[in-house]
């Protein structure tokens, strides 16, 4: 689960958009564990959510970058997320995360962000064509953090889109580009408060009334991947030997673009270029942070992840849905 949202630029895309409630036990599928459509295995990204639901555990996800705030404030975050089925099709998650705020020539400040709590649902999935489809929705809890680490006081809503592409139905004369994957989302955060407004007493006595406007963001990335598990097992053995013929590059883009008319179009975001080791029980995965533009960051970041695989650790016990799993 990846990054629920708020209007932040480069705010940790630490699982945050998940499953509309009213449509969850509809639509029966054979959806399987994590990030399977036939032959296609969809590892967890990073950056932005993926679309499979599954039971799975990260433990952590460690992100740094430094953002516009006060003239360049390095943004560390460390965060734990686990997912867990409810049925084979619908899961629900939980993440929270520990944030270090480090402002230029002043003393840092560490303290707990908002929880987060999520639900997808796989309404879709082709075996034969590699695709996934599912519906989610995210909640970020107002004043469940600490406010020292700009935790918002407000809660924010975000329900979305997921979606997964594996390219293994291409015909044989580009069968090299069989082994190419897409999974992305799109979805829409929307705050519970319009503005928020700080009032400060200055040197003479007056009041000062800062105003922060808090717009609904659309959110929306996904990530170019190239697997060689697929390559060495679906399309030609070129001999790769441990560790390298379980890793995928890929390239993730995450973006944020608010929709009130004084903020609208201005998009903000980072493009990804990393990597992600899968093994049976767990992944490791990397990747930099490069910022889109100016009005989002100037220096590189990065993010990484140590993923565990719940349903292969423990298959008859924290791995199985709770209900509608095989016995």
């Amino acid at each position: 689960m990846k990054p629920i949202f708020s209007y932040k630029p480069l705010e940790s895309p630490a699982i945050k958009i998940v499953t509309f409630a009213a449509v969850l036990f509809v639509v029966p599928t054979t959806a399987r564990a994590h990030g399977f459509a036939g032959s296609r295995f969809f590892p967890a990204t990073l950056s932005t959510d993926d679309p499979f639901v599954n039971d799975e555990l990260s433990l952590p996800t460690v992100s740094s970058i430094v953002t516009l705030d006060e003239g360049g404030t390095r943004d560390t975050e460390v965060a734990v997320d686990i997912a867990k089925r409810i049925t084979p099709n619908f899961g629900i998650e939980v993440g929270e995360s520990v944030i270090n705020l480090k402002p230029p020539h002043e003393s840092s400040q560490t303290g707990f962000g908002n929880l987060e709590l999520a639900a997808k649902y796989e309404f879709f999935e082709s075996d034969e064509h590699e695709t996934i489809l599912s519906l989610g929705a995210g909640v970020e809890i107002g004043g469940t953090g600490n406010k020292r680490v700009g935790a918002d006081s407000f809660t924010t809503w975000a329900p979305g889109l997921f979606f997964g592409k594996g390219f293994g139905d291409l015909p044989e004369t580009v069968s090299f580009l069989k082994p190419l994957a897409v999974t992305g989302l799109v979805g829409v955060a929307i705050p519970t408060s319009a503005s928020t407004r700080t009032v400060t007493l200055n040197e003479t006595g007056e009041r000062d009334i800062e105003i922060e406007r808090h717009p609904d963001v659309l959110e929306w990335g996904f990530a170019v991947e190239y697997s060689i598990i697929y390559l060495q097992e679906q399309v030609k053995d070129v001999g790769l030997h441990p560790p390298f013929e379980r890793l995928i590059p890929l390239v993730e883009l995450a973006f944020e673009t608010p929709l009130n008319r004084r903020q609208q179009g201005l998009t903000t975001g980072t493009v990804n270029p990393g990597v992600i080791w899968s093994g049976k029980y767990f992944q490791l995965g990397a990747e930099a942070m490069i910022p889109v533009n100016s009005c989002t960051g100037n220096d590189v970041g990065f993010i990484a992840q140590l993923h565990f695989y719940l349903d292969d650790l423990f298959p008859h016990t924290l791995g199985r849905p709770l209900f509608g799993g095989k016995k």
